[in-house]
């Protein structure tokens, strides 16, 4: 058996960790059933993504994009769970299909437990904020603590572990933070985050998503999301678009050719992003969320008692 995930190019610490979490909820799991292949975490029921003529398990996978998989080969797929009820209703499965998403289990591991607290308050983007973004150097001015949600996934989770509040635009990041009983806060950059993924997985626990705005960070950030900055839009498929005068947004406030060091580059770069930096720092101070440790408890009894059937008919 072969745990199938999305890898991003950049790195993304909710899909990575299938590398290593089903060897803990499942051990012995890749030497059984070599044709098989298990989808876990992630929002990979998509039919684009998923392999035809193959065997798949199907362990708390989400539905967030693209066309649903076709489920119309019986013999192609076993169903065990899915993310939560959205993704069911939406692939017409039965609502009790809609468990959790199986990275809360990442709290139960030897490794991660009884960590010592070591930041107040961390942010972890989205992925895609990452690219273009200027998040490390706005965190430090709002009293946050940057987590990159493309490094190497135990570290990412042992920072959200080690913090007493997690502000999150990465999912993940608030499903781990919830997990280890963590309180988050969720934001959002822009209209690419998928708020159907969200309210899939925060169903299942009895939390609401709402997430508070955050603006974009940079003038690349925005050209990347396709979105808007300062008043522009842009087209992420489009080339760098430019003012009037020839020069893009960076340039309003200092050309190439002005001889102005990288520092003052950099001031001019923060002073534009000043809106992203106070809606940090707002957030830092926002009511966080947590759900009640009654229903995550039940949620995950549930979970291993899926579990307990793959071993029963697969081991």
């Amino acid at each position: 058996m072969h745990p199938f995930y999305w890898e991003s190019a950049h790195g993304n610490f909710g899909d990575d960790l299938n590398l290593w979490l089903w060897d803990f909820l499942l051990p012995g799991f890749r030497d059984a059933h070599p044709d098989v292949l298990l989808v876990g975490v992630g929002t990979v029921l998509n039919r684009a993504l998923l392999p035809q003529g193959t065997r798949k398990l199907l362990v708390g996978s989400g539905f967030g994009y693209g066309t649903p998989p076709d489920f119309s080969e019986a013999a192609e797929w076993d169903i065990r769970s899915v993310r939560g009820p959205l993704t069911a209703a939406k692939l017409d499965l039965d609502a009790d299909l809609g468990v959790i998403d199986p990275a809360v289990m990442v709290a139960e591991m030897p490794e991660f437990q009884n960590l010592p607290k070591l930041s107040e308050a961390i942010f972890v983007p989205h992925w895609e904020s990452t690219v273009g973004g200027i998040w490390p150097i706005l965190c430090k001015t709002a009293g946050l603590d940057y987590v990159d949600p493309c490094g190497e996934a135990k570290s990412v989770i042992r920072s959200i572990a080690q913090a007493r509040l997690v502000v999150a635009e990465s999912m993940h990041a608030a499903i781990l933070a919830d997990a280890f009983r963590v309180p988050w806060v969720a934001v959002s950059t822009s209209h690419s985050i998928n708020s159907f993924k969200w309210r899939d997985w925060a169903a299942t626990v009895g939390v609401d998503y709402r997430p508070r705005h955050v603006p974009i960070s940079s003038r690349a950030e925005a050209i990347t999301k396709g979105a808007r900055f300062w008043g522009m839009e842009f087209d992420r498929k489009a080339p760098e678009p430019e003012t009037p005068e020839g020069r893009g947004l960076d340039n309003l406030v200092m050309t190439r050719s002005d001889g102005g060091s990288s520092l003052l580059r950099s001031l001019s770069k923060q002073v534009l992003a000043a809106p992203s930096t106070l809606a940090l720092w707002q957030a830092r101070k926002a009511a966080p969320r947590l759900s009640a440790d009654s229903i995550l408890a039940e949620r995950k009894d549930r979970f291993r008692e899926v579990l307990d059937t793959i071993r029963r008919d697969y081991f």
